[in-house]
């Protein structure tokens, strides 16, 4: 019997990645410009079709590091973006992820399959190929959605920040400012994060405590 299915669909799958990360106190994204028609100029999220042995997240996470040379960040699927006219080249069904990086140095490279790569705000977005538009724009909603019922802020964090710190990433996020107290009173009770015992000098006032989360991968966990 033929181990091949005998329907004659000629539907090719890729993988885009929105990577998000917040720079200068905005959230931004990553972005690749392309140099293939018809999007010559344009930007586009980190993407490419899988291999015939891949899986979705294998192939996320090797375009990922091949286009923008991050690695080892955190990554999970968004959506399936299927409209049938979404490539110009035929049809391609696409399985979005959400990457989230903390605010660091990070040094970029790209192939030369594209003219550059890039950090964009994502409220200042350029013009962008494919649907990719759609795909930032509901990244952004699941992150904003999920940092309220689970621990994923640290992935926008470094291993040590102050309590300002955090209650910033979630006010960038959710677009609002948070009662200090009442933040910070939330904080302690979800006992998500402890003490480093050192302190930041430099600011503004006082040296400032420093924290880490006692965990850096994902719990579940009402915030909001």
């Amino acid at each position: 019997m033929s181990k091949h299915h005998a329907s004659p669909q000629n539907i090719k799958v890729a993988v885009d990645t929105a990577i998000l990360r917040i720079k200068d106190g905005v959230m931004h994204v990553l972005l690749i410009q392309m140099k293939k028609a018809p999007f010559q100029g344009m930007w586009a999220m980190p993407g490419g079709l899988l291999e015939d042995d891949e899986k979705c997240l294998l192939a996320a996470s090797r375009i990922l590091t091949t286009q923008t040379g991050l690695t080892d960040v955190f990554l999970e699927q968004l959506a399936t973006f299927d409209d049938i006219d979404r490539d110009p080249a035929g049809r391609v069904m696409s399985v979005a992820y959400v990457a989230l990086l903390p605010d660091q140095e990070i040094k970029l490279h790209t192939t030369d399959k594209y003219s550059d790569v890039r950090w964009f705000p994502v409220k200042k977005l350029p013009s962008l190929a494919y649907d990719h538009k759609q795909i930032i724009k509901e990244a952004m909603e699941r992150v904003a959605g999920k940092i309220q019922y689970t621990n994923i802020v640290w992935s926008l964090l470094p291993r040590e920040f102050t309590l300002t710190e955090l209650q910033q990433v979630y006010e960038i996020i959710l677009g609002k400012t948070l009662d200090k107290r009442n933040f910070r009173k939330r904080i302690e009770d979800l006992q998500l994060i402890k003490p480093t015992g050192k302190t930041r000098s430099g600011m503004a006032h006082r040296p400032a405590a420093l924290y880490q989360f006692k965990h850096r991968k994902l719990e579940y966990v009402q915030v909001m």
